[in-house]
């Protein structure tokens, strides 16, 4: 792969940027921008994958700093969840190497499209789960649930390169019943411990291009703060209903990309 000029380095750190609004909109790694961007540019499939890992970890932390002070992450819920997922982050992350890498750019588009699907369907549902009683009064945090959640979004984030939080926002919401921002707050913390073996994992088998990742690695800190001031100040409804229909779009062009490249 040649050399990357100035032109596209800053082009990684605007998607960088972008992506760490995404993140902590949606509560996810930013990876459904970056991956498709840097792909584009020209990283081989792996690399694609790969080089985002390095700037998820810096992107969920910066988003949490905020959440955190609002008073939005469920810290036994984002702990049950990111420790049961480290390890699987790192089985994940060892299995994207050993499989034809074009195919885990289709999957991740399918789990976006399901993301974004299930978050529109919260929107137009009841949002009678408000106030401080009720919410903790509706919440399940079954143990069992949390660790299997956590399984899947671990393997997943480490698989896909994508933080995990595609699977476990929707997931929190639908599943555990948090209101959407905790939701997204509290996915980003567990995020945030995923990305840890996930990104080490993809180092060790060399699959980050580091022209790549460090510039992403910079934009998405104050993107993460961009965004996170964005949904403490919007309603849960309108978080779900911008959130998911950015994903639908997104998987939609990512799918018809991915594909057309592969049949």
């Amino acid at each position: 792969m040649p050399d990357l000029t100035s032109v596209t380095t800053y082009l990684v750190l605007a998607a960088g940027f972008l992506s760490g609004i995404l993140a902590s909109l949606i509560g996810v790694g930013g990876a459904i921008i970056t991956t498709p961007f840097i792909r584009f540019l020209g990283a081989t499939p792996i690399a694609s994958v790969g080089s985002t890992v390095p700037a998820i970890l810096p992107g969920a932390l910066s988003g949490c700093l905020r959440y955190h002070r609002e008073g939005y992450i469920q810290w036994r819920i984002a702990l049950t969840c990111g420790l049961s997922g480290m390890a699987f982050a790192a089985l994940g992350g060892w299995v994207a190497g050993e499989v034809d890498a074009r195919w885990l750019m289709v999957a991740t588009a399918v789990l976006v499209l399901w993301s974004g699907t299930s978050l529109l369907r919260a929107a137009h549902q009841d949002s009678a789960r408000q106030g401080a009683h009720e919410l903790v009064a509706t919440i399940r945090d079954d143990p069992v649930m949390l660790i299997g959640l956590g399984i899947v979004a671990g393997f997943l984030a480490g698989l896909l390169g994508i933080g995990g939080g595609l699977v476990l926002t929707p997931g929190m919401t639908t599943l555990v019943r948090l209101p959407v921002k905790q939701a997204i707050a509290t996915s980003l913390a567990a995020v945030a411990m995923m990305s840890i073996t996930a990104m080490t994992t993809h180092i060790a088998l060399g699959h980050v291009d580091w022209r790549f990742a460090l510039p992403l690695a910079v934009g998405i800190v104050p993107g993460a703060q961009v965004g996170a001031h964005l949904t403490v100040g919007a309603s849960d409804r309108t978080m779900r209903l911008v959130c998911g229909g950015l994903l639908v779009a997104l998987a939609v062009v990512y799918l018809a990309r991915e594909l057309s490249g592969i049949l």
